[in-house]
């Protein structure tokens, strides 16, 4: 199995408001970007979206490491997902992209990493620098 590290992070102008999201993908030497926007958004919905942007890219099932500065992305992943399948979703926000980001991650191995936002971490300020970007694009069009 191929071993990605997938950086992420999402931002909003408002909450909610113009949104954008920004994964990177690297594989050895190679990295790719990945980075879109949504009106009307949250920010965790856009932290989400850039970890199920970055998953739905891979073309075979891969061990993939993401790190996230969103504790909301990072626990849903390592903590409540279980739990939340097992209520259905019941009671629980963005139930739609979790029940997305599910069908996205079949076959992948997964572990996500925290880690404080806008605190160096080269990535994560390059995916916030992208996503805001992309949100204030979109604002602006």
């Amino acid at each position: 199995m191929k071993k990605i590290a997938l950086f992420c992070d999402g931002s909003s102008l408002g909450n909610p408001g113009f949104g954008g999201y920004c994964a990177i993908l690297r594989y050895g030497e190679n990295e790719r970007i990945i980075s879109g926007g949504q009106k009307d958004a949250t920010n965790n919905q856009m932290e989400l979206l850039a970890v199920i942007k970055g998953l739905e890219a891979l073309r075979e099932p891969c061990e993939v490491t993401i790190t996230s500065d969103s504790s909301y992305v990072v626990k849903g992943i390592n903590e409540w997902l279980s739990g939340w399948v097992k209520k259905n979703f019941a009671k629980v926000k963005n139930p739609e992209l979790w029940e997305y980001y599910l069908q996205v991650a079949k076959g992948h191995k997964i572990k996500a990493i925290w880690v404080r936002g806008h605190n160096g971490h080269e990535e994560n300020e390059r995916c916030d620098i992208i996503a805001k970007n992309e949100a204030t694009q979109l604002k602006e069009s």
